[in-house]
């Protein structure tokens, strides 16, 4: 893949840059179950059209012991039975809170009284945390990859 603009020449991106990679590995350290992580990022990923953010999770969660078959099944969690209450609920709040667009009022009350069910205000701060930043690095992937159709598997933008 191509990048039209190598983000980590500038000064000044690689000083913002370096945030948001701190901030993503500090998700790490939460209590948000990492199986949970993968799978907000997965959706995020597959929502924004980042090929390589798409790649490297579902590489990420495999290597964690991810099934293959929940990983087939994220772009279809809805119908999917092989998710856990609580993931339904963080997907179902990865997808309000990343189209956020398409939403005029945001995350819906039940959306997140629902994800509320499932996860302590630590985790819900993980949570909601983990989706901006995935949102954040795909919208930067997405910006400065060439157009689509570019992506080879292994590289990352």
């Amino acid at each position: 893949m191509n990048a039209r603009l190598n983000l980590f020449a500038s000064p000044v991106a690689v000083k913002a840059w370096k945030h948001i990679i701190a901030a993503s590995k500090a998700l790490g350290d939460s209590t948000l179950p990492s199986a949970t992580r993968e799978l907000v990022m997965l959706r995020a990923s597959q929502i924004n059209g980042c090929a390589g953010c798409i790649d490297m999770h579902t590489k990420d969660a495999a290597a964690a012991g991810e099934s293959p078959v929940r990983l087939h099944l994220v772009a279809a969690w809805r119908e999917a039975t092989v998710f856990t209450d609580a993931e339904r609920a963080a997907l179902e709040l990865t997808e309000e809170g990343t189209r956020i667009a398409d939403a005029a009022g945001g995350v819906s009350d039940e959306v997140w009284a629902n994800a509320a069910k499932h996860y302590d205000e630590d985790q819900l701060a993980a949570l909601v945390t983990q989706i901006a930043v995935i949102n954040a690095f795909n919208r930067g992937n997405v910006i400065v990859q060439t157009p689509a159709g570019d992506y080879q598997p292994g590289q990352h933008g």
